[in-house]
């Protein structure tokens, strides 16, 4: 395969990976709580993260990058980002629905697509720009399943909290594909193996501190349930890897919205689960997914 369309499997790789992490994280919910949950993935992702980063340099035969001021600067935008989009999607989801919310943050791909173009000139042509928006369409028309006027009676505020939310979100794929591209050594897979390690240490770093500060109770509940921890911990890594390793192939706007099959295989799974059968509204949602991601496929290929 050419190297520069790797980012496809990896892309999709990496929603199955985050699948499977997501499906833990509920469960560790129940006994951890929201936060504790949450700086699972990082706490325990980061000795897998490290570990990987050991395995790509002794099997490549690189030295680790050397990371400048412009690589630090990105990750810190990249890591602090993301901590800060979870939190808003948290407090949005405390005030309205999560189908509503989940609509409002998938407005993602578009903002990052823009960001891409505005903070590294990545490349956008008009074909590409049109796949990203027919694809987030098709999200928002599944995800938004309650009338409009249910919407609007809570009012706007969970609603901007869903849209800043995406567009922090969006900021932290630029930023994790700014560290990457910043690195002036190394192939690409130990870039991004690089990135994904320096990223999830600052986080822990972070969260960790918060946690002993604010809400020591769910720090030693982590420690406590270590065995399903480390478990989400692999797979958060894993999926992290496979999406640095599409950032460091091309656009975080195409990564972000090829992801959106994500939707696609939740879909597939509810219905062959709890037989739920699709609405005319989802089915138009489903259509739009597949014809966005197409052509976004096809243009890159």
């Amino acid at each position: 395969m050419d190297l520069s369309l790797l980012w496809i499997p990896a892309t999709l790789a990496a929603a199955a990976a985050q699948t499977a992490r997501n499906a833990t994280q509920r469960r560790l919910t129940e006994t951890l709580g929201t936060v504790g949950a949450t700086q699972v993935r990082f706490l325990y992702g980061l000795p897998f993260a490290a570990l990987f980063l050991l395995g790509v340099l002794e099997l490549s035969g690189e030295p680790m990058p050397a990371p400048d001021a412009g690589f630090v600067g990105f990750i810190v935008m990249g890591a602090v980002t993301q901590i800060l989009a979870t939190a808003l999607m948290l407090a949005a989801m405390r005030e309205r629905s999560f189908a509503v919310v989940t609509a409002t943050i998938k407005t993602e791909p578009v903002q990052v697509a823009v960001f891409g173009v505005a903070v590294l000139g990545d490349p956008l042509t008009p074909l590409a720009g049109l796949a990203i928006v027919v694809a987030t369409v098709g999200v928002i028309l599944m995800s938004f399943k309650e009338r409009l006027s249910e919407v609007t009676r809570a009012g706007a505020r969970p609603i901007l909290l869903g849209v800043v939310a995406g567009a922090f979100f969006g900021l932290a794929a630029i930023g994790f594909r700014g560290a990457i591209l910043s690195l002036d050594s190394g192939g690409f897979f130990v870039r991004a193996t690089t990135t994904l390690a320096w990223g999830l240490a600052l986080q822990t770093a972070i969260l960790v501190a918060w946690l002993l500060v604010f809400n020591r109770a769910a720090m030693v509940g982590s420690l406590r349930e270590w065995r399903s921890s480390l478990f989400a911990g692999f797979l958060g890594a894993l999926a992290s890897q496979f999406w640095f390793l599409g950032f460091a192939l091309t656009a975080a706007a195409n990564v972000r919205t090829l992801a959106l099959v994500e939707v696609l295989m939740a879909q597939i799974v509810s219905r062959r689960l709890f037989s739920h059968a699709a609405t005319p509204r989802e089915l138009l949602g489903m259509a739009l997914i597949v014809g966005g991601v197409a052509l976004l496929l096809w243009t890159a290929i």
